[in-house]
């Protein structure tokens, strides 16, 4: 099941990163927790912020790997990506890591608990 889950939800946050990432703050809470490139953000507007503020108008996501395993007894899964981001304005794709680790909901949906993006360089 939480790969199932982990495949559908990475498809969904970065097709919602490229064409509309406003609409990303509906998969955060406000104890919800970021580590950008070492920058720890927590809450809602702070996360949204941050990826909205990004230096780049326009980006595809490209993912290599998806891997997910059950994080609690609670349900919760975490998931971890690796891919490429096409910045339109690079001409070479950046390499990049991701892990969320998703809480269900009661209304049997997932939100975003931690998120932590690393580019890789090298």
């Amino acid at each position: 099941m939480e790969e199932q889950v982990g495949r559908a939800f990475v498809e969904h946050y970065y097709h919602l990163f490229d064409t509309d990432r406003s609409s990303l703050a509906s998969l955060y809470h406000q104890s919800s927790m970021l580590t950008f490139e070492g920058q720890k953000l927590q809450g809602v507007h702070d996360i949204c912020s941050k990826i909205n503020q990004l230096p780049f108008d326009k980006c595809h996501h490209l993912i290599s790997t998806i891997d997910a395993q059950p994080a609690s007894l609670a349900g919760g899964i975490v998931v971890f990506v690796s891919g490429s981001l096409q910045l339109t304005c690079e001409e070479h794709p950046l390499r990049f890591s991701q892990m969320f680790h998703l809480i269900p909901t009661p209304q049997g949906s997932f939100y975003v608990q931690n998120d932590i993006f690393r580019l890789n360089y090298g």
